[in-house]
């Protein structure tokens, strides 16, 4: 049997790899890349051996920032980062939920303080497979689904 792959190989760039199915249109909204000029392989509900199911995200000519790869751990706390370079991989890091978050979500509290200082702030705790953010400012928590709805 020959094996031929489904996704085009990239020159320079970077592969989000074991994204969990259903993350990664919105983590292409987070990173903002549609608006980019840049090629974008975008591969939804492909087989996995340990996810069962997977998305992944290649990006040619671009390397996600380091605020940018904590972001991206919200959605996908175990997926892969593979920096490209010459068709290789060239560093392979693993994501990790970050303490705290600035600046992504509005916090779903209407009477929170934050809707009146125009800055965000979450408290990242991790209860198994839920990712679950608590108000720096009002104190409350919500799932990580509850807050996709309000991106800033």
């Amino acid at each position: 049997m020959i094996q031929q792959r489904l996704v085009l190989a990239i020159n320079q760039g970077m592969v989000l790899d074991h994204i969990p199915a259903g993350q990664a249109l919105k983590i292409m909204r987070l990173l903002h890349v549609v608006s980019d000029q840049q090629r974008i392989t975008l591969g939804l509900n492909l087989a996995s051996q340990r996810l069962t199911l997977k998305d992944l995200i290649k990006i040619e000519n671009r390397l996600l920032t380091e605020e940018e790869f904590h972001q991206v751990s919200i959605f996908a706390p175990e997926a892969t980062l593979n920096y490209i370079e010459n068709f290789k991989i060239s560093k392979k890091v693993r994501c990790q939920l970050p303490k705290r978050i600035h600046g992504i979500f509005i916090c779903p509290n209407n009477n929170c303080i934050s809707h009146g200082e125009g800055q965000t702030a979450f408290q990242v705790e991790s209860a198994l497979k839920t990712v679950m953010l608590s108000c720096v400012y009002c104190e409350r928590r919500f799932e990580r689904d509850q807050l996709v709805k309000n991106y800033l």
